[in-house]
């Protein structure tokens, strides 16, 4: 099978309306004759309770860090980037090269650089925090130094995806003071916060824009970003232009449209995926024993039971896609093959279900086993849309014979602990858990051994099924993982941003990487501040 190798153009369409989007965004093409103004403050509100600076501490591929690693995209840089049309960009690092087998690389750094205190970036700065970031990332066991003006990385075995890494995730350049604080040489730097005052839960980080920022100085004059802000208090203050840039919710996306609000979606960047047999307590009443033997089969089962469509379409109010693979189509190239709904027996077929499903039920001499006991089903993704998409989930499994209960949120805050909303221990007699995993890499294989990891749905991959070098093992790779059934993914749903009036050139990276640093306000809370620097 032959693979295109240029997957940032694989979904074309969705390209196209994103670019349209943009267009509309920025006020389309009579915005672009307007000049830009220096100036003003930019009003971000975010969902997340709080903000999380230092990307050593991130949990790849967890949702709750997607608003950090967002804020920290103009705190820090990377030594490169990739824009839309997938062609690496000079950052902090202005060349670099690798030997023939892709194990040792170097980057020659960018003269002059300095941190938001004035002090020059170094060698060693840059060695120091790639040593950190790499010794827990993707490639791992790799050993950073600093050589006059470059930086070399040396790795045991071929990395040929260093660059996609690099230009992604957690990847910035940062120097640690001795009390951790992060010094950071991006356009903004956390002037202050404001914790959140008795009885509420929005706390407030003020960013200021950075005067020695190598790139040049941002067009606004501060960020402030406020967090913990309920989802549709932030539709509210967008509609009374009390914030510029907030999140909206994929059910409130309509509600943002029939208001005549500006939205910008991405590319999918959010997967739901039901995981089969990640908790199996002692086997209860009711064939619980059979069906922890037969998890395979389960599996196959639930996903022909599975209504994606439907979820996706009617649940999601169109605001998400269904999904047969672990990684879109923008990133792999080759998702559209899983699509099909004879694939691998991802289409929905309630039928073939009950005919899986109903030996799983049945006792040693065939009858069916009267009153099974459910299978629980953990709500390990936060959020209402989560609630709902588990609810669905159990819907579709009952009607092809397998009975699925919904565990309460309060009840899955507290098994970790063991311990039930009501202090007492849960017996879980087969574990269903409803996950959400953030795509924060731009190498799929990355991701994909990232996922694999996190969710340990892969314990006898050896290491050389780990180190594949092209689209075709990787995908001969997520095949297999898929044909196991151990996770089975339901819908992939965009980043959905509301945009203020005053708001100018918001042209984010489609995998739903902001560029703050480039946003302008024309209006009224720009005039009379200072024109700053030139840019």
């Amino acid at each position: 099978m032959r693979f295109i190798v240029l997957r940032w153009f694989a979904g074309g369409r969705l390209f196209s309306a994103a670019v349209a989007t943009v267009l509309a965004c920025t006020g389309g093409f009579a915005a672009a004759a307007t000049t830009p103004r220096y100036g003003g403050t930019l009003l971000v509100e975010l969902h997340a309770p709080s903000l999380v600076l230092d990307p050593v501490k991130w949990k790849i591929g967890a949702p709750e860090y997607a608003a950090s690693a967002q804020i920290a995209s103009v705190v820090f840089d990377r030594l490169l980037t990739l824009d839309r049309f997938g062609r690496f960009q000079p950052a902090l690092a202005t060349e670099w090269s690798h030997d023939a087998g892709w194990r040792r690389w170097q980057f020659s750094l960018r003269s002059g650089v300095l941190f938001s205190d004035g002090s020059p970036l170094s060698t060693a700065d840059v060695a120091g925090a790639l040593q950190e970031l790499l010794a827990e990332g993707s490639p791992g066991k790799a050993v950073v130094t600093a050589a006059g003006t470059h930086v070399v990385v040396q790795f045991p075995s071929a990395v040929p995806d260093l660059l996609e890494q690099l230009a992604s995730q957690r990847y910035f350049i940062y120097r640690r003071a001795a009390d951790g604080a992060l010094l950071g040489t991006g356009p903004f730097f956390v002037k202050e916060f404001t914790p959140a005052p008795s009885g509420t839960t929005i706390a407030r980080y003020r960013l200021a824009a950075s005067e020695h920022c190598w790139a040049g100085r941002p067009f606004v004059d501060a960020l402030d970003v406020n967090v913990g802000v309920p989802v549709l208090r932030q539709l509210f203050d967008l509609q009374l232009g009390k914030a510029d840039v907030v999140e909206v919710s994929p059910d409130l996306v309509r509600r943002a449209a029939q208001e005549n609000l500006r939205v910008w979606a991405s590319a999918p960047v959010s997967l739901y995926a039901l995981q089969v047999g990640a908790d199996t307590a002692s086997p209860g009443k009711g064939g619980a024993a059979q069906l922890a033997s037969a998890k395979v089969g389960l599996g196959e089962a639930l996903s022909l039971a599975l209504d994606r469509a439907t979820m996706a379409n009617v649940l999601l109010q169109r605001q998400a896609e269904p999904a047969a693979s672990f990684l879109p189509q923008w990133l792999s190239g080759y998702a559209f093959i899983f699509s099909s709904a004879s694939t691998m027996g991802m289409g929905n077929n309630v039928a073939r279900a009950k005919e899986i499903s109903g030996p799983l039920f049945a006792g040693a001499s065939g009858p069916a086993v009267a009153s099974p006991t459910p299978l629980r089903l953990r709500i390990d993704a936060g959020g209402d849309l989560a609630k709902l998409i588990a609810e669905r989930v159990a819907i579709n499994a009952r009607q092809a014979g397998i009975p699925v209960q919904v565990q309460p949120h309060s009840l899955t805050r507290d098994a970790s602990s063991g311990n039930a909303a009501s202090g007492e221990k849960t017996a879980e007699t087969a574990g269903l858990r409803l996950v959400s995993w953030r795509y924060s890499s731009l190498s799929a294989r990355a991701e994909l051994d990232a996922m694999v990891a996190t969710l340990q749905i892969d314990k006898a991959a050896d290491e050389k099924e780990k180190s594949v070098e092209d689209a075709e093992q990787l995908y001969a790779r997520e095949r297999r993982l898929i044909s196991e059934r151990e996770l089975i993914p339901l819908v992939v749903m965009p980043e959905y941003i509301g945009l203020g009036a005053e708001v100018r050139d918001w042209m984010p990276e489609r995998w739903a990487e902001w560029h703050l640093a480039d946003v302008w306000l024309d209006g009224k809370r720009t005039a009379g501040s200072s024109a700053g620097a030139q840019r």
